[in-house]
């Protein structure tokens, strides 16, 4: 069945009067900041307290947008005889967001948790070599990272927490043992003051 003449251009006037109808709304933006759905990808925050320099993101990045230096400093031993060690120290993180397509591979390999997803999203600049942010910047926007949402309440305790409390627990078992043998070390004298009384007691209740 052919279309009957002049029904699209109908179609497309209907949709036009049930759009002039409604309330038009204009975000006031920069004014009114957006509200911004909770896993929002905005920029990468570094905390580099956590970071081992291992170059996984560095690797795994499809963009090779992450710079890394760093340096080994040597550590001394610590107990005496021990073996001096070797650790990475970081020099520079650097994310060229220019380059960078919000994959979130980097976040996800980094094994010990030092980059995040942060809602921050103005970062333009005038200059395109201006969008490549040092680990200062970086570390700004890492405290705008969001609280990780609370786990569910029939959920296992990561293996992070559960080794905490089992350490908690064996050294407070620990601590209580070593409270009652200092206890027990301050209740002997007495005790043996009282064992070597009683035959001298006795002696006397004899006579």
């Amino acid at each position: 069945m052919s279309p009957i003449p002049g029904s699209g251009l109908a179609k497309g006037l209907a949709v036009t009067l049930r759009t002039m109808t409604k309330k038009t709304v204009t975000a006031q933006y920069p004014d009114v900041q957006p509200e911004l759905p909770p896993r929002s990808r905005g920029v990468i925050g570094l905390f580099e307290e956590n970071c081992t320099v291992c170059m996984l993101c560095a690797r795994e990045c499809p963009d090779w947008c992450i710079y890394i230096d760093s340096h080994k400093e040597t550590v001394p031993a610590a107990a005496p005889g021990g073996r001096e060690r070797s650790r990475n120290v970081l020099d520079r993180f650097a994310i060229d967001f220019s380059l960078c397509m919000y994959c979130g591979i980097c976040i996800e390999v980094c094994p010990f948790d030092a980059l995040f997803w942060s809602p921050e999203f103005e970062y333009a600049e005038t200059d395109i070599h201006d969008l490549t942010h040092e680990r200062d910047k970086l570390r700004e926007w890492m405290w705008t990272v969001p609280e990780p949402p609370a786990l569910d309440p029939g959920a296992e305790d990561p293996k992070e927490i559960a080794a905490a409390r089992k350490t908690a627990e064996k050294l407070e078992a620990q601590r209580a043992q070593e409270a009652q043998q200092a206890e027990e070390a301050q209740d002997a004298p007495q005790i043996r003051t009282q064992q070597a009384a009683q035959p001298a007691q006795e002696e006397k209740g004899e006579e």
